[in-house]
C-alpha cells in the first residue's frame, strides 16, 4: 500500500487567502490530467459522501464549469467559477464560487501550480485568494478543510489506480 502525504492548509489569521500543499504519488502530467479531464475530475472532487456531477466543464482560458455534488439525502452543493488560464502541465488560474451563500459575490481567485519532484511525484499549490477576509474565514467555517482533505485523498487513490494500471501496460 502506498503511503500518502497530508494536505497543508494555511490560513493566516487577518489575511484573505489560504494556501493548501500536497505531494501526491505520480508524475505531473497525470495529476494535472486529473485537474482536466472530466471522467477523472468528478471521481475526486469532494468530500468522499458525496456524488459529483459535472454540468459544464471546459478547463481552457475563458472556459467555464459547473458542477453539483448531491448526498444521499439528495442534499445538493454547487460550486461555479471561470478559467483565466491553463497551462499544460503547469498551473491553472480560476475562479471559484460556492452558490450555496445567502448572497452572490463571494468568488475567490485561485492559482494551482503543479511541480515535478524527484521520483515521479507531483506537489500542488495552490493558492485562494478571497475579496474580504470575511468571506476567506466564511469558507473555512463551511467545512471547506474536510472537503479539501477528502479530495486529495480520493485523489491520492485515483492516482496510485492509474500508475499501477500503466505500470502494468508497459
Amino acid at each position: 500500500m502506498t503511503t500518502h502525504n497530508p494536505t497543508k492548509i494555511d490560513a493566516i489569521p487577518g489575511r484573505q487567502e489560504i494556501l493548501i500543499t500536497r505531494e501526491i504519488n505520480a508524475p505531473r502530467e497525470q495529476v494535472f490530467k486529473a485537474f482536466t479531464d472530466p471522467k477523472l475530475y468528478a471521481q475526486w472532487i469532494g468530500p468522499r459522501e458525496l456524488k459529483t456531477t459535472l454540468i459544464t466543464f471546459e478547463p481552457k482560458a475563458g472556459g467555464k464549469y459547473r458542477y453539483v455534488q448531491k448526498d444521499r439525502n439528495g442534499h445538493q452543493f454547487a460550486f461555479h467559477g471561470v478559467y483565466h488560464e491553463v497551462k499544460s502541465p503547469e498551473m491553472i488560474i480560476e475562479t471559484f464560487e460556492y452558490e450555496g451563500l445567502p448572497e452572490k459575490g463571494h468568488a475567490a481567485l485561485g492559482k494551482v501550480n503543479f511541480e515535478s519532484l524527484p521520483g515521479n511525484r507531483t506537489r500542488i499549490v495552490d493558492r485562494e485568494i478571497f475579496l474580504s477576509v470575511e468571506d476567506r474565514d466564511g469558507m473555512l467555517q463551511a467545512d471547506m478543510t474536510k472537503g479539501v482533505n477528502e479530495s486529495y485523498e480520493r485523489l491520492d487513490e485515483l492516482m496510485d489506480n492509474i500508475v499501477k494500471h500503466l505500470s502494468k501496460n508497459s
